[in-house]
This record gives C-alpha cells, sequence and structure tokens, in this order.
C-alpha cells in the first residue's frame, strides 16, 4: 500500500510541475496591461488559463490528500521510524553480547612525537 501511494505521488507531484511550468506568469506579458481589461482576456487566453488554473488546484488537493495517506499508512506500519529502528538494533547488540563503546572505553590516542630542531 506504501509503494502505491508513493508512486501516485511521486507521478502527481511530476505532472503538477510540468502544468505550473505551462502556466502563463500573471505579472508579464498583456495580462497586465490596459488592453488585457479592456478586451476581457481574450488576447492573453484566459480561458486556457483557467483550466490550467482549475487543474492545478485540484492536483495540489490531491498531492496533499496523498501525503497525509502516506503519513496515516507509514505511522501505522511503522515504516520509517527511526526511534524503533534504533531501538531495536540496541536489543540485538545487547542480545549478542556487544557492549555499547563509551567514550572511556576508546582507546587514547597516541601522545605526538616532537622533533628537536637544535640537534
Amino acid at each position: 500500500m506504501f509503494s502505491i501511494l508513493l508512486v501516485l505521488l511521486i507521478i502527481v507531484a511530476v505532472f503538477m510541475t510540468g502544468i505550473i511550468l505551462l502556466q502563463k506568469s500573471e505579472g508579464s506579458g498583456m495580462s497586465g496591461s490596459a488592453a488585457a481589461s479592456m478586451f476581457g482576456g481574450a488576447l492573453t487566453g484566459a480561458a486556457a488559463g483557467n483550466f490550467l488554473t482549475k487543474l492545478t488546484t485540484w492536483l495540489a488537493v490531491l498531492f496533499f490528500v496523498l501525503c497525509a495517506a502516506l503519513a496515516i499508512v507509514s505511522a501505522k506500519s511503522g515504516i520509517g521510524d527511526v526511534q524503533s529502528g534504533l531501538r531495536e538494533e540496541l536489543a540485538a547488540d545487547e542480545l549478542a553480547g556487544e557492549p555499547t563503546p563509551t567514550p572511556a572505553q576508546t582507546p587514547a590516542p597516541a601522545e605526538p612525537v616532537t622533533v628537536d630542531e637544535n640537534k
């Protein structure tokens, strides 16, 4: 289930990125000029922009729903739970009898060698 939702999320994200890149920016071109307001957007392709805007909105809603579904599925199945993974590793180390290294058990670094330059 997690893999299917993840693949769907990636597909929606790629598709949404493409749709966003197809849209014209609002601040440039004739969209901010008097001609655009005079002709009601007929010169700027407002009908195509309206469709792309609605499609972007629906893809964004789908994206957020998929993100929430992935969060719920991963929380229930324990996927991506870092703390439980660390607990399992510590429990496995304790069962194997391997002590966890402490700073006192680490070997001390060797003393630096000094060279007498007067010789």
